[in-house]
């Protein structure tokens, strides 16, 4: 029996920083990171790593004391062993990752300016691709699946888990990302309303639901089916409805370095806090702690605390946390 079964996007990341850029504002509110044509531009770092929202929370959950499988689709190149090394080293259970001569893993370039400002380019390889016919049932034993985004045949798959956890009593996480949320609240319904845990910023909760307060954001998400709904806001905080009732954790002024795989750390930590307390609260401030740690790092996975180191850092910088009727 697994506590969390991810089941999400694998990839290789590859973080390009320049200082040889230009800032443009290209629309409404948007800026745009601009690069001459035709030039040849000096790389003043190279970073790869393994990323991707499935590989990325499972790591944090089993740093985290957590028995973890992972669920994604990737082929058998460099890339695809890159993945699975990264994983077996972390000692998340591949048992149930598919592979397949045809398939590609998937592949980003994150680039990163002087102010740290990022844009990232996606290859997805085939993390679109996971059939549910793929995946081995018998094996599917677990606590909770966490859901983080996938699109194609693997959004259809995601639906077809859901179903499953409903009727073998398994909790669902969701993570969805803008991808998703531009599809609206009828394209998700099939999996909102059997979710326990919704975890996404304000940019997709606005996106998904219209734009609003947090606290009206809250209350739409809540309509759609979710038990506890989470709201991160970058530096302004995290809002959390549960109950009737909204906790806002207040963040820490911290110097960040890179901001990719922050989403991933918070809420892959919130679940882990629920696992182990089942206090929203300390799950909250869990999340939050852990997400700190990785900003401050270069890659989604540098520095995901472990769940003794996460308690140290949580003793020393209390997070503050206001609850409210709502």
């Amino acid at each position: 029996m697994y506590d969390v079964i991810t089941v999400g996007s694998a990839a290789v990341d590859a973080f390009v920083r320049t200082e040889f850029y230009r800032m443009l504002k290209c629309g409404y509110k948007q800026t745009c990171i601009a690069y001459p044509v035709g030039s040849k531009i000096l790389v003043e770092e190279l970073n790869i790593t393994v990323g991707g929202g499935g590989t990325n929370t499972a790591v944090a959950l089993k740093r985290l004391g957590h028995k973890v499988a992972f669920i994604g689709k990737i082929g058998l190149g460099q890339n695809s062993r890159r993945i699975i090394n990264n994983l077996k080293d972390e000692k998340v259970d591949i048992s149930l990752v598919v592979r397949s001569k045809q398939a590609r893993a998937g592949y980003s370039i994150i680039l990163d300016s002087k102010n740290h400002d990022r844009t990232i380019l996606v290859f997805k390889g085939s993390n679109n691709d996971l059939k549910f016919s793929e995946i081995n049932l018998k094996k599917l034993k677990a606590k909770w699946f966490y859901f983080s985004t996938m699109m194609g045949a693997s959004f259809k798959t995601l639906e077809k888990l859901a179903s499953y956890a409903v009727k073998n009593n398994i909790k669902i996480m969701f993570n969805i990302s803008s991808y998703l949320a531009k599809k609206g609240p009828s394209y998700l319904r099939n999996i909102l309303k059997k979710v326990d845990i919704l975890v996404l910023n304000k940019e997709e909760a606005s996106t998904l639901v219209g734009k609003d307060n947090i606290q009206n954001l809250l209350k739409k998400l809540h309509k759609l089916g979710p038990k506890i709904i989470s709201i991160t806001d970058g530096k302004h905080g995290v809002y959390v409805l549960h109950n009737s009732l909204m906790y806002y954790g207040k963040p820490h002024n911290v110097k960040v370095v890179e901001t990719t795989g922050a989403g991933d750390a918070f809420a892959s930590s919130f679940l882990s806090g629920i696992i182990k307390k089942n206090d929203v609260e300390f799950a909250l401030k869990l999340g939050m702690i852990n997400a700190e740690s990785v900003i401050q790092h270069h890659g989604a996975k540098t520095k995901l605390l472990k769940y003794n180191e996460a308690l140290r850092a949580m003793k020393k910088n209390p997070i503050k946390v206001i609850k409210k009727k709502l």
